[in-house]
């Protein structure tokens, strides 16, 4: 770990970045200039002390996921980013497989949405981060490890997943989980991280391995689905998705199908930064 060549990486990636490009109002009685230290922690989701201790080069080696956390509030570059793990003495995420970080296009992407509910999900259904009106509508789906991180086994293993559904939606929905996954495995045949991801589904559901079997085959595309919120009830969605050129990851993007959900939507916002219930966590739609 280069510590001192860390926190001067780190310094000078977070004074590059206006408070407009990650969403934040500015103010005219900002003293200096990029983020502060405080929105730097707010972004990430760590303390304060730690990102104070990080740019003064007296903090313990931070780990993958925290580095990929502050890669993605600093809205660095692919190469920016692999300099930033290389900085904490740990080996980049690979640039294909599921342990990837979303791109920083799609980052500032998600940014500029704003109000608009967006995700960016791997192609085995990893979400890979949320703007904040995705958070409130659906949940934060990036906090979750192992195989729990992927959507479609946390659907078809965790039944509160589901209940966002409407009940004669969830077959639908489940058919087309399935069926991008066996796309995704189709096109990465040789990726036993895929591999063993379907094993393990297999073995963990009976609903899964029926509907694997039926060997459907479908790229996730436009789609409208209804969620139930447990503060501001029905929404009817759609949601278009758009594909980077390599397949890799894709980018959801949510809007209020009629009058209704748009005004429900509004309300959500207005309603702020309330903890997700976590008897309602969801899944986002497709």
């Amino acid at each position: 770990m280069q510590r001192d060549q860390l926190a001067d990486f780190l310094r000078h990636r977070r004074e590059a970045i206006s408070p407009a490009e990650v969403g934040i109002a500015d103010s005219h009685r900002r003293r200096t200039t990029g983020l502060r230290r405080e929105e730097v922690a707010m972004l990430a989701g760590m303390s304060v002390d730690y990102v104070v201790r990080l740019e003064q080069g007296r903090s313990s080696q931070p780990s993958p996921q925290l580095l990929g956390a502050l890669g993605r509030a600093l809205r660095l570059s692919d190469d920016e980013r692999d300099h930033l793990f290389h900085l904490a003495g740990h080996r980049p995420p690979p640039a294909e497989g599921v342990a990837r970080l979303a791109r920083a296009g799609l980052i500032r992407m998600l940014d500029l949405l704003r109000d608009t509910p967006a995700l960016v999900m791997s192609d085995l259904s990893e979400v890979l981060a949320q703007n904040r009106a995705s958070v409130l509508l659906t949940g934060d789906h990036t906090r979750h490890s192992g195989d729990r991180r992927y959507l479609v086994y946390r659907w078809f293993t965790d039944p509160a997943v589901r209940a966002v559904h409407s009940p004669d939606e969830q077959e639908h929905h489940a058919r087309h989980i399935v069926a991008d996954l066996r796309a995704a495995a189709g096109r990465r045949s040789d990726d036993p991280a895929v591999a063993g991801l379907v094993d393990r589904l297999q073995a963990a559901s009976a609903d899964f391995r029926r509907l694997w079997a039926e060997h459907e085959v479908a790229v996730r595309r436009a789609d409208r689905k209804t969620l139930v919120h447990p503060r501001v009830g029905r929404l009817v969605m759609d949601c278009e998705t758009l594909v980077t050129p390599d397949q890799g990851q894709q980018m959801l993007v949510l809007t209020p199908a009629n009058a209704e959900a748009r005004e429900r939507l509004q309300l959500l916002l207005v309603l702020g930064n309330e903890e997700f219930p976590t008897r309602a966590a969801s899944t986002p739609t497709r």
